[in-house]
C-alpha cells in the first residue's frame, strides 16, 4: 500500500471517530485550533515505524448531569441497545458503555461504589466494606465506610492489621492503650486522620458536636481484611467462663452478671463530655494516634491543590500514606504512576475520569463520582481529569510509610531533549515548555 493511500485511510478513520462533549464539560476544540495556528509548531513528519496517534479527543457524550440516553456508540463503532438497560448505571459509566478508542485489551475492574456493598445495620449506626470479594484487583488494601449516631460507640476492639481513618463528617472521639500501657484520647474532626498500629486496642465514639454524629472512612493495609473478623471486647468475654474472668480481675463472679452474651459491635451510648485521658502512671503514647490533616496547608498548582500526610508528618502512620487532591473543572491530576505501591482512591466531591494503562497495549477508562472507590496497581500509568462543572476532590491512599509518585511531564523535562524528540517527534519549543518541577495538578489546556 503506497504512502498516499495510507494517509487517506488514516484521515478517514480519524474523522469518523469524533465525539461530542457532554453539556458543561470542557471542549478540546479551542485548544486544537490554537495549536494548529501556532507559528512555533510545525506538522510532524510521518513515522517510519508505526502510524501516528489519532487526534480524536475521545470525550464523553453524557454523564449523570445530562439527559442524553446512554448508547454504546462511538463514531462509526457500536450500535444501539435493543434489550433491557439499566439507564442510571449506564449514566454513571459512560466510558464503560462507550469506551474511548484509546482503550484496548483487558484490564481488571478497578471501580467499586460503596453503594453496592452490603450494609451492616446496627442500633446507633452502620458499616459497609470493600475488600477483594468486591474488587479482586485491590489485594493490598481494604476499606470500610462507617457511620455513628451522636453518642454511639464502635466498641473496644483490635485488629491484626493497622487501622487508618479519614473523617468525612462530624467528630469522633478515639481512645487507645499501647503495648506498654500508655493511653491516648483525642477528638478527631472532618478532614482529620487517626492511625492505630496492628494489635493496638481502641474504640470510636461519635461526640455531640453534631446532632448527626459522625461518618468516617477506614483503611486497612490488607485486601483480605474483613470488618466482620475484628477482635471485640464483648465477643471475647462472652466466650470466656465467668469464673475465669472474675479470677483475672480479682473479684467475684457476680460482678460480671451484666456483661453481654454476644458482641455489641456498634451500640448507643452517652456522648463523651471530656477528651482528657484517664490518669496513667505509664504516661501518654509518645507518638499521637491522631493528626490534624484538615489544618495542613495545601500546595496550590495551576489546576488545583494537593496535600500529603505520611510518616514524615504523621509519624505513627508507618503503613498508610495519603494525598488529598482537588482538581478544578477542565483540569487534571497529571499523568503519573507510583513506583512501588498500589493506589486506593476514594471520591468525595465532583466527577472524575481515569484511564489506567496496564502495559502491553492494555488500557481502560472509568468514571467516578462521590462514594466510588478506585484502584491503580503499582506502576500502572494513570491520570484523573475533572469532567464536571464543580471542584473534584478525592483521596489517594497507599500502603506505605512515605508517599511517592513519578510525573510524566517532569520525567521528560529532565531527560535529554534529543532522546525525547527521537521517541515522540516533538518540536524543540514543545520539549522546552515541559516543566522541570512536579505539577501534580495541571490546569486546562493552555492556548498559544
Amino acid at each position: 500500500m503506497n504512502k498516499l493511500l495510507t494517509s487517506v485511510l488514516c484521515a478517514i478513520l480519524i474523522s469518523s471517530c469524533t465525539w461530542a462533549a457532554p453539556a458543561g464539560a470542557p471542549s478540546s476544540a479551542e485548544g486544537q485550533a490554537s495549536l494548529a495556528s501556532s507559528s512555533t509548531v510545525s506538522a510532524p513528519e510521518p513515522s517510519s515505524t508505526v502510524p501516528l496517534a489519532s487526534d480524536d479527543p475521545n470525550d464523553i457524550a453524557w454523564n449523570v448531569t445530562t439527559t442524553i440516553d446512554p448508547e454504546p456508540i462511538r463514531g462509526q463503532l457500536g450500535a444501539t441497545i435493543l434489550g433491557p438497560q439499566n439507564v442510571e448505571i449506564d449514566r454513571q459509566n459512560p466510558d464503560l458503555v462507550a469506551p474511548p478508542t484509546t482503550d484496548a485489551g483487558s484490564v481488571p475492574n478497578n471501580k467499586w461504589p460503596f453503594g453496592l456493598s452490603h450494609n451492616r445495620l446496627q442500633t446507633g449506626g452502620w458499616a459497609r466494606q470493600q475488600n477483594v470479594q468486591q474488587m479482586p484487583i485491590a489485594t493490598s488494601m481494604a476499606g470500610v465506610d462507617m457511620r455513628l449516631e451522636a453518642g454511639a460507640i464502635r466498641e473496644l476492639h483490635w485488629h491484626q492489621t493497622a487501622e487508618w481513618a479519614y473523617v468525612l463528617n462530624g467528630t469522633t472521639q478515639i481512645t487507645s492503650v499501647d503495648q506498654l500501657g500508655r493511653n491516648f484520647v483525642a477528638n478527631v474532626g472532618p478532614g482529620d486522620l487517626w492511625y492505630f498500629p496492628p494489635g493496638i486496642p481502641h474504640s470510636l465514639q461519635a461526640t455531640n458536636d453534631s446532632e448527626d454524629g459522625s461518618e468516617f472512612l477506614l483503611i486497612f493495609p490488607n485486601g483480605q481484611f474483613s470488618e466482620d473478623n475484628t477482635f471485640l471486647l464483648t465477643d471475647w468475654l462472652a466466650h470466656v467462663p465467668k469464673e475465669v474472668i472474675a479470677r483475672n480481675f480479682q473479684t467475684t463472679i457476680d460482678a460480671f452478671d451484666g456483661i453481654p452474651g454476644q458482641q455489641l459491635y456498634i451500640f448507643p451510648g452517652t456522648p463523651p463530655t471530656s477528651d482528657v485521658p484517664v490518669e496513667d502512671p505509664q504516661g501518654q503514647v509518645p507518638l499521637p494516634f491522631a493528626f490534624n490533616f484538615s489544618q495542613l496547608p495545601a500546595t496550590q498548582y495551576s489546576g488545583g491543590t494537593a496535600k500529603i500526610a505520611d510518616s514524615t508528618t504523621f509519624q505513627i502512620s508507618t503503613q498508610v500514606a495519603v494525598a488529598e487532591i482537588t482538581v478544578e473543572p477542565g483540569a487534571m491530576r497529571e499523568l503519573h504512576w507510583h513506583p512501588t505501591q498500589d493506589e486506593w482512591g476514594f471520591y468525595i466531591e465532583g466527577f472524575g475520569r481515569m484511564t489506567l494503562f496496564a502495559a502491553s497495549g492494555n488500557a481502560q477508562t472509568v468514571d467516578f463520582e462521590p462514594g466510588d472507590i478506585s484502584f491503580a496497581p503499582a506502576g500502572f500509568g494513570h491520570y484523573v481529569e475533572n469532567i464536571g462543572n464543580t471542584t473534584l476532590r478525592f483521596l489517594e491512599i497507599f500502603n506505605t510509610d512515605v508517599f511517592q509518585d513519578v510525573g510524566l511531564a517532569q520525567w521528560l523535562a529532565l531527560t535529554p531533549p534529543e532522546l525525547v524528540k527521537e521517541h515522540l517527534n516533538l518540536s524543540d519549543d514543545t520539549i522546552a515548555s515541559f516543566n522541570k518541577t512536579k505539577q501534580v495538578v495541571v490546569g486546562p489546556k493552555a492556548s498559544s
